[in-house]
């Protein structure tokens, strides 16, 4: 979708931002807070290889980054991780969620003004149908999430009251010499979703492999038989440097919809709603998903 829309010579939107790297500071509260995780890590061939592919990446590149931390995680590299980025904050990042621009969730389903009970329907999707999903991602407009295939979509509630989980599933191509010698693997996070102040707005947290994130959710748009639904996010990850913004197309079957009222709909929420022009979303390779492990 994205590529045949944008026009001539308009460059790629950034939709992520960096705000520090690592310097000499770093390096000494890495050997002195960080010590014995850092021996560990240096130790270990995986996890060494980690920490070298994570600096060539560069900070402000998540795609290469996650790839990077796919490819060779192991328990030492978390354990170092968890240590320089998330308890000690050795890069002194402070990264805050973008507020521009200020996308609020629709205020109706079905003809009725959208409730909480309503946008966890819709969040909810089709998990407990056929599919066993909510979700299959058709589009979206961030190349951190937009660059791995097949995104399955799982919202759930918890036991707990007003409790509510999003368990995303995908496959990542790995590097050559990575513990699976290049093969893709299934992938997947686990966040915790906190209601905000309005419904279809959520809050939504998670750690992974030391860096945790905080991201702002709400619904912008959604077909009222659940075939699709439009999401909008904005992201921050204090420790990594990392502030993001994004959107993503949920569809029953992960392609677009056909019908001209969708696609309209779809694309007037993404201009007039969210700033986001058609051109930015990119296709969502769903074509080899065999076997996600879902359960």
């Amino acid at each position: 979708v994205a590529d045949d829309l944008r026009p001539t010579g308009a460059p790629r939107v950034p939709f992520v931002s960096a705000t520090s790297k690592a310097d000499a500071s770093a390096l000494l509260c890495m050997a002195s807070k960080c010590g014995k995780q850092t021996v560990a890590c240096l130790s270990d061939p995986m996890c060494k290889r980690a920490v070298d592919c994570l600096d060539e990446c560069g900070l402000g590149d998540q795609v290469c980054s996650y790839i990077c931390i796919r490819s060779y995680e192991t328990k030492e590299f978390e354990k170092f991780t968890t240590c320089f980025i998330d308890r000690n904050n050795c890069l002194r990042n402070s990264a805050t969620r973008p507020d521009t621009p200020h996308v609020t969730p629709t205020t109706t389903f079905r003809g009725e003004p959208l409730t909480w009970e309503g946008a966890e329907e819709i969040f909810i999707g089709h998990l407990y149908g056929d599919e066993g999903y909510s979700w299959l991602s058709a589009a979206g407009q961030n190349p951190a999430y937009d660059e791995f295939n097949c995104q399955y979509q799982l919202f759930y509630q918890g036991k707990a009251r007003n409790s509510f989980w999003y368990n995303p599933v995908f496959l990542v191509k790995t590097l050559p010499d990575s513990q699976v010698n290049g093969a893709s693997v299934w992938r997947g996070s686990d966040y915790r979703c906190q209601r905000l102040e309005t419904p279809g707005e959520y809050l939504f947290t998670f750690c992974d492999n030391g860096a945790t994130s905080k991201e702002r959710w709400c619904i912008v748009e959604v077909d009222d038989n659940l075939e699709w639904a439009l999401f909008y996010y904005s992201g921050a990850a204090v420790g990594p440097g990392q502030s993001y913004i994004g959107a993503v197309l949920g569809t029953r079957t992960g392609v677009w919809p056909e019908d001209e009222e969708s696609r309209r709909r779809i694309e007037t929420a993404l201009q007039t709603r969210c700033s986001i022009p058609l051109w930015e979303m990119v296709q969502v390779d769903n074509s080899n998903c065999a076997d996600p492990p879902l359960t």
